[in-house]
């Protein structure tokens, strides 16, 4: 790459590839390889923002942008930003059309996917990574990212190259020895994208509800005492620790937002239009990760041979709101999830 801007593929360029992509091109060459109704609005240009005022125009001639899996030839890093189910058919493209030599990096939901690749893609080398921060797509071609947290990689030499690129975007890449705990802690994390998806509403007056986050809380302790009956230790992937999350989000709402307030240093830490990315699925009508979110730690406890009744029950919520269903009220939520646990 010596004396040549880097070349960036971004494969499954939705919310969060097309607002890394725009953020790269201003230092790299980068192509956005995605779904046609995604990408024809960038033809005027790119705008991205953040919830700290960030405000960013990519003009269209610093993007490529494709629906083939042909943008691939002659990348450098390819970021794999595709939903989980199509983690396969990803790797089948890279295959085909990447360089042998091309980095990948998963950076996507689960804790699976950079497995997926590494068995289907042996040539290559491939690392897990951790998208801590939301994006929303406020206008066909504006992106702004919600919430707050940085890009972690799984530690590698593989990675210098790249890392003065992202340190130059304003995102940069903190590096881990154990991936797979901080993976895990996400998971723990994103378990409020179900709910915020089945509540209807946006994820800050989602979390200002008691009982939405009691719904989190319960499916969090579940989560946690599986993964310790597993002897996986999760890895605090926000601010707040997460061992201690399940009791703070059971918290008196005035004292939930006191605390939240404290761990965010006093500033706002999810932006008023966030919604989780499982709630954009259903608005498109599509087919979301719950089976690599709560489904992971379904089949975690069939493994230990115990029970996960909360998560098995909003598995069961989702499908149905993939179907139709209509959104829930918090209180009507909580009763509904605290019945099928004492059910179980």
């Amino acid at each position: 790459m010596a004396g040549e801007r880097t070349k960036i593929a971004v494969f499954g360029a939705g919310l969060i590839g097309i607002y890394l992509g725009g953020l790269l091109a201003r230092s790299a060459d980068v192509t956005l390889i995605g779904r046609e109704a995604m990408l024809a609005p960038l033809a005027d240009g790119l705008r991205v923002t953040d919830a700290e005022g960030m405000d960013v125009s990519v003009p269209a001639s610093a993007l490529t942008c494709t629906p083939s899996p042909e943008g691939l030839a002659g990348a450098d890093l390819v970021l794999v930003t595709v939903k989980s189910m199509a983690t396969p058919e990803a790797a089948a493209a890279i295959a085909r059309h990447a360089p042998a030599d091309a980095l990948i990096i998963s950076l996507q939901n689960g804790v699976s996917n950079a497995d997926v690749l590494r068995s289907a893609l042996p040539a290559h080398r491939v690392l897990a990574g951790m998208v801590p921060f939301n994006v929303a797509q406020r206008g066909p071609a504006h992106f702004h990212r919600g919430t707050g947290g940085g890009l972690v990689v799984e530690d590698s030499a593989v990675l210098a190259p790249f890392e003065p690129l992202f340190e130059a975007t304003g995102v940069p890449i903190a590096k881990s020895s154990d991936i797979v705990s901080i993976q895990w802690g996400k998971l723990l994390i994103n378990l409020n994208n179900a709910i915020n998806a089945l509540s209807g509403i946006s994820l800050a007056n989602e979390l200002r509800q008691r009982d939405y986050r009691r719904v989190w809380a319960m499916q969090m302790e579940e989560g946690l005492k599986l993964l310790k009956a597993a002897g996986i230790e999760p890895a605090d992937a926000i601010a707040i620790p997460v061992k201690l999350m399940p009791q703070i989000l059971r918290l008196p709402d005035r004292l939930y937002r006191y605390v939240s307030a404290l761990s965010g240093g006093g500033k706002v830490r999810v932006d008023p239009h966030a919604r989780s990315s499982m709630a954009d699925d259903l608005a498109r009508g599509r087919i979301t990760e719950i089976d690599y979110l709560q489904g992971e730690l379904v089949r975690l406890a069939q493994r230990l041979n115990r029970k996960a009744p909360a998560n098995a029950r909003m598995v069961e919520l989702v499908r149905a709101a993939e179907k139709g269903a209509t959104p829930w009220a918090a209180a009507d939520l909580y009763r509904d999830l605290r019945d099928a646990v004492r059910a179980s």
